[in-house]
C-alpha cells in the first residue's frame, strides 16, 4: 500500500493544477508576464506529474531593466507633507534596498536571450531612458543619490518553487536541484505547525549566475542613461551568455527528475508502509557495514601467506 499523502497537501496540489489548467490566454498570475515562461513550461508539467510534488510559482530567468521605487527620505516627507511621523493623506512607505516597493516599475523585461543581430538603434531606447540629464548628473555628483531613482539591469537565473509532502521528496528534489548546478537551493517548513505531516517548500535557484548593474536614474519624471551604449551592449552579452548556462542547468535537473520517480518507488518498504523509518535506516546501515568488515577481515585472513611461501631474500638477490 503506498504512503498516504497530506490532505492539507492533497488539496494545495489539486488547487494548483486546475489553475494551470486554464487555457493561455485566459490564465493570469501576479507575475510582470502574467503568464507561465515557455522555457520552463515542460519542467512544470514533469515536476507535477510526480507523486507528492507540485510548483507554486517560477520564473525561468529574465533579462530586465527596472526602475526602483521612491526612498522614504527626508526630502520625500517634505515633498508629501509628512512631518513628525503624521500622515497627511499619503503612505511613507518608500523602496527598500534594491528599490522594490515605492512604486517602482519595469521598463523592460525578456524572459529570453535578446537577439543582438536584429536590433537596431541605441540600447537605451530599447530600454525606455534617453541620453543623460545634465542636471541629474549635477545631483549625483552633489552626493543626492539617496534622493535619487536609480534604474537597475539584470539578469536573473531560474526561480522554482516546489511543494512537497514529506521530508524525503524534499531530500530527492533539493538532491537533484544541486547536481544540476543550482547550488543556493533550500528547503523551508521542514516542521508542521499543526498536527499531520510537514510539506516542506523547496526553492530551487542559482544566484551564482545572477548579474545586476546601475546603468541609469530618474530625474523630473523622465529615464536617463548613464553609462555608454557598449557598456549596455555588452551587460546584454553577458546576460545572453548567461541564459545559455541557466538552460543548461535546467536540461540537467529535467534529466534527473525521472531518477527521483524510480528513487521514491524503491524506497517504499516491501511490506508498503511507506518510507523506512530513520532510526530503522541508521541500523540496517550499521549492521551492513559491520558484516562488510568481516567479509573484508576474513577475506584478507584467507590471503595471508605463510612464512614458507616468502621467497628468500638471496633469491630475489639472485634474480635482479
Amino acid at each position: 500500500m503506498a504512503q498516504r499523502l497530506p490532505p492539507s497537501f492533497v488539496a494545495k496540489k489539486q488547487k494548483i493544477l486546475e489553475q494551470l489548467a486554464i487555457p493561455a490566454e485566459e490564465y493570469d498570475d501576479l507575475s510582470p508576464k502574467g503568464s507561465i515562461d515557455e522555457g520552463i513550461l515542460d519542467l512544470i508539467h514533469e515536476i507535477n506529474a510526480l507523486d507528492g510534488c507540485v510548483t507554486t510559482s517560477s520564473c525561468a530567468g529574465r533579462i530586465s531593466v527596472f526602475l526602483e521605487g521612491k526612498k522614504k527620505s527626508a526630502s520625500f516627507e517634505v515633498e508629501n507633507g509628512i512631518e513628525e511621523g503624521e500622515m497627511i493623506g499619503v503612505t511613507s512607505k518608500g523602496a527598500g534596498v534594491g528599490g522594490k516597493g515605492g512604486g517602482g516599475r519595469w521598463l523592460f523585461v525578456a524572459h529570453d536571450p535578446v537577439d543582438i543581430s536584429n536590433h537596431y538603434g541605441p540600447w537605451k531606447g530599447l530600454f525606455g531612458m534617453q541620453n543623460e540629464d545634465i542636471e541629474g548628473q549635477e545631483l549625483l555628483s552633489l552626493g543626492a543619490a539617496r534622493d535619487i531613482r536609480f534604474i537597475h539591469f539584470k539578469f536573473e537565473p531560474m526561480i522554482l518553487h516546489v511543494l512537497t509532502a514529506s521530508l524525503q521528496r524534499a531530500q530527492n528534489i533539493i538532491s537533484a536541484a544541486l547536481q544540476a548546478g543550482f547550488r543556493e537551493s533550500g528547503a523551508l517548513n521542514l516542521t508542521s505547525s499543526s498536527p499531520g505531516s510537514a510539506t516542506p517548500m523547496i526553492g530551487i535557484r542559482s544566484m551564482g549566475l545572477a548579474l545586476e548593474s546601475v546603468i541609469g536614474f530618474e530625474s523630473g519624471g523622465k529615464e536617463f542613461c548613464m553609462v555608454p551604449e557598449y557598456q549596455l551592449r555588452n551587460l546584454v552579452e553577458i546576460s545572453n551568455d548567461r541564459f545559455m548556462e541557466n538552460t543548461k542547468r535546467i536540461e540537467r535537473f529535467r534529466s534527473l527528475l525521472p531518477e527521483i520517480g524510480s528513487e521514491a518507488h524503491e524506497k517504499r518498504s516491501k511490506q508498503g508502509e511507506g518510507w523506512e523509518d530513520t532510526q530503522v535506516r541508521r541500523e540496517r546501515k550499521k549492521a551492513e557495514g559491520l558484516k562488510k568488515a568481516q567479509r573484508i577481515k576474513q577475506s584478507a585472513h584467507q590471503e595471508t601467506k605463510t612464512p614458507e611461501e616468502v621467497p628468500d631474500v638471496g633469491f630475489l638477490e639472485q634474480n635482479t
